[in-house]
């Protein structure tokens, strides 16, 4: 028999507790991300040039660059220059550089589709650049990119996975422990497949329903 129902149910606790971890990791990746790519998507905006291309220089380094190989450059090469980290903060470092630079493109791509109306408006009562970019501008350009983000974190709740290459306990890492010590590949591959999916399904839905509602929203303010 290839799923073993006992070995899944044995395995079940292990599991569920690897994907605490993989959530936790999610949600503390997922808030630094949103913080640091807004002001990442700022300062590739802002108009001293200096600040301009050193945005530029991380963005396209991270994007140029594997997830993995970022992830094992801060916790394994780092230290040769005296920069220890534990497993968990480095992957939370490297996971975030990597997301922010992403999301900042994404973030970017939504201030410009805000009208330049708005930018007008603000600017005719007195508003500085600043004060309209957090009160008006940023708000009109969460909401039109507010599906966009929610497909990244079905990703990285995906890509949190690679964490297991520095051997934090999360959900893959978990599996493959267990695997190795009964040799239970299919279950335990299985059970794991089917609480990522568990996650990662109703989050996609809850993707395309926000989409929905962008759609109409945008449709409504362009009338």
């Amino acid at each position: 028999m290839l799923f073993d129902p006992e070995i899944a149910i044995q395995s079940l606790g292990p599991l569920l507790a690897g994907l605490l971890v993989t959530l936790e990791l999610t949600f503390v990746i997922i808030i630094l991300s949103l913080i640091l790519a807004a002001l990442v998507a700022l300062g590739a905006m802002s108009r001293l040039a200096p600040l301009r291309w050193l945005i530029k220089t991380y963005i396209e380094l991270v994007r140029n660059t594997p997830a993995l190989l970022q992830i094992v450059y801060i916790y394994f090469v780092l230290p040769e220059i005296g920069i220890r980290l534990d497993a968990f903060t480095a992957i939370v470092i490297a996971l975030t550089l990597n997301y922010s630079a992403y999301l900042s493109v994404v973030y970017r791509g939504g201030i410009q589709a805000v009208g330049k109306g708005q930018h007008d408006s603000a600017a005719a009562v007195g508003m500085s650049r600043a004060t309209a970019m957090r009160r008006i501008i940023l708000p009109q350009a969460i909401r039109i990119v507010l599906p966009t983000l929610g497909n990244y974190f079905i990703s990285l709740f995906k890509d949190t996975a690679l964490a297991s290459a520095v051997g934090i306990q999360e959900l893959l890492y978990t599996s493959q422990v267990m695997s190795a010590r009964n040799y239970q590949y299919f279950t335990l591959y299985t059970m794991a497949a089917i609480l990522y999916f568990a996650i990662c399904f109703p989050a996609a839905r809850l993707v395309d329903h926000l989409e929905i509602i962008s759609r109409r929203g945008y449709r409504r303010s362009s009338r």
